[in-house]
């Protein structure tokens, strides 16, 4: 017998049908935040649950203004990501209980952004022990928990 994992929301961004031309960054804050998976709002940057996480609870964090540097943000902007990836951090420890974080941005395709345009900063919780077989040897991640319930619990840890 053999087992089988299944995502099915990742069959849109394996199928290359996760950019349909446009910026997920810049569409994203016209959405609902549930529709959009938004954790918060600021004035000049918002925080969203990654679509296609690495891991449980992979934010990222991204201004409203469409820039592909970090160079390109103003004060404001720089302050609040900063913030905000802040705030996610602790959302994330007081939800998830994590060992460790990585953060980080891909800037430029080469460097691996999948979207290459608008600058967005990940913030993704590790735990011990949390590199599984998976990644190396089928490119597959295994995620134990649903979006939308991992949403609901860093939208209530969210700092005020």
């Amino acid at each position: 017998m053999s087992e089988r994992l299944w995502a099915p929301w990742r069959l849109e961004y394996v199928a290359g049908g996760g950019d349909a031309g446009g910026c997920i960054f810049c569409d994203k804050p016209a959405l609902s935040d549930d529709d959009a998976l938004i954790l918060h709002r600021g004035q000049h940057a918002f925080a969203v649950l990654n679509l296609y996480p690495y891991a449980n609870g992979h934010l990222m964090v991204a201004p409203y203004r469409h820039v592909p540097m970090p160079g390109d943000l103003n004060a404001g902007e720089r302050a609040e990501l900063w913030q905000l990836a802040d705030d996610g951090i602790t959302a994330l420890t007081t939800a998830m209980a994590p060992h460790g974080f990585n953060c980080g941005m891909n800037l430029g395709r080469v460097a691996g952004a999948g979207v290459e345009g608008h600058l967005h900063l990940h913030v993704v919780p590790r735990w011990s022990g949390d590199t599984n077989f998976m990644p190396v040897l089928a490119d597959t991640r295994v995620m134990p928990e649903h979006l939308s319930r991992t949403l609901d619990k860093l939208r209530a840890a969210w700092p005020a």
